[in-house]
């Protein structure tokens, strides 16, 4: 099926909106950081990862959500094949930069899964956007989904640990380990209230980010 849709030209003509909205997410990001930095003196983003689902991702899930293998399938139903990770210094940071980007024109977030207020049961803990995206083209303006997770250090490193355990023991994690997960991620979650007090104990008091808005 892939090898068909290459050789028709399609999923190439499909990817190139996807690469192009990633990178203006990208350029999007690295901007309001640069702002803050610059003009604030502060630096609320730790770094930022991307990537676009591969052909195989996202035939493996189109088949587990039962959807047909086609293009317009992957388009109209996946709202992940771009996925942006924004790895922020505190939790503030992160409600910061949701109000920022809620406020953008180059955007619309149009769902927000809040799994820091409401963490999944094994612990897990991030805040999770969908967001459209506007791209020209030669034939026109196309809307492109992205899914943007917002996490901390400690949230993030947790994520890492969990993923590969997840795999190691395919998907069944022993009872022992989901608790030790579990009791992890409530460290994560004093840990970062720790590390936000002693930054606040320095200085940083009110982040000036804030005021970007």
């Amino acid at each position: 099926m892939i090898d068909q849709l290459k050789a028709a030209g399609e999923w190439k003509e499909m990817f190139l909106p996807y690469k192009f909205a990633m990178e203006q997410l990208s350029t999007t990001i690295r901007h309001i950081n640069e702002e803050a930095m610059h003009v604030y003196n502060y630096n609320p983003i730790e770094h930022i990862k991307t990537r676009i689902k591969s052909p195989e991702s996202i035939i493996n899930k189109l088949q587990r959500k039962g959807l047909p293998i086609s293009l317009v399938a992957a388009r109209d139903h996946l709202n992940d094949i771009i996925g942006v990770r924004i790895i922020c210094s505190f939790l503030s940071d992160i409600y910061d930069l949701y109000e920022i980007l809620k406020n953008r024109h180059d955007m619309k977030i149009i769902e927000c899964k809040d799994y820091i207020r409401n963490p999944k049961p094994n612990g897990y803990q991030s805040l999770h956007l969908i967001v459209e995206v506007p791209v020209l083209l030669s034939k026109g303006k196309q809307l492109v989904r992205a899914e943007i997770q917002l996490r901390t250090l400690g949230m993030d490193f947790w994520a890492s640990l969990e993923h590969k355990i997840f795999y190691k023991y395919n998907k069944d994690i022993p009872d022992r380990l989901k608790q030790e997960l579990l009791s992890a991620a409530h460290l994560t979650v004093e840990l970062d209230a720790k590390m936000k007090e002693i930054s606040d104990e320095i200085g940083h008091l009110d982040s000036p980010y804030a005021r970007i808005q």
